[in-house]
């Protein structure tokens, strides 16, 4: 069974920076996908960002240029590294996982993966 443990996260002002993790274990072929999706109060859950097992990254539009994400393969450990945070990233933080092989590439869809994390909360004061 796959579990993912978040850690980071917390309050910073507007122009701040946190960084996140997340640690996968009882994988079944490896990540495929690892992605972090963020929920916002009264809003839908969004995609943030992806790495691919190929090494590709994918970023939303309202992130790009400020987050940047990464993977240590040998621990299956995801991060992203939030900079120039603004009051609208303000939302639960949650990784999420695919292990089975795909050839698909609709990272940012949330039926994609097998396994999501406990989310973890990021807020930004103005």
């Amino acid at each position: 069974q796959v579990q993912l443990v978040e850690s980071g996260g917390g309050s910073v002002q507007a122009g701040g920076s946190l960084a996140l993790s997340c640690a996968a274990s009882g994988l079944r072929y490896g990540t495929v996908w690892m992605a972090w999706f963020r929920q916002a109060p009264g809003k839908e859950r969004e995609g943030v960002a992806v790495f691919v097992r190929d090494g590709r990254t994918r970023y939303a539009e309202s992130v790009k240029g400020r987050f940047t994400v990464s993977k240590d393969n040998a621990n299956n450990t995801l991060y992203l590294q939030m900079n120039s945070l603004k009051p609208e990233d303000t939302a639960v933080y949650s990784c999420a996982v695919r292990d089975a092989p795909t050839s698909g590439t609709d990272w940012f869809r949330e039926g994609g993966y097998n396994a999501w994390g406990q989310g973890t909360q990021v807020t930004v004061s103005s």
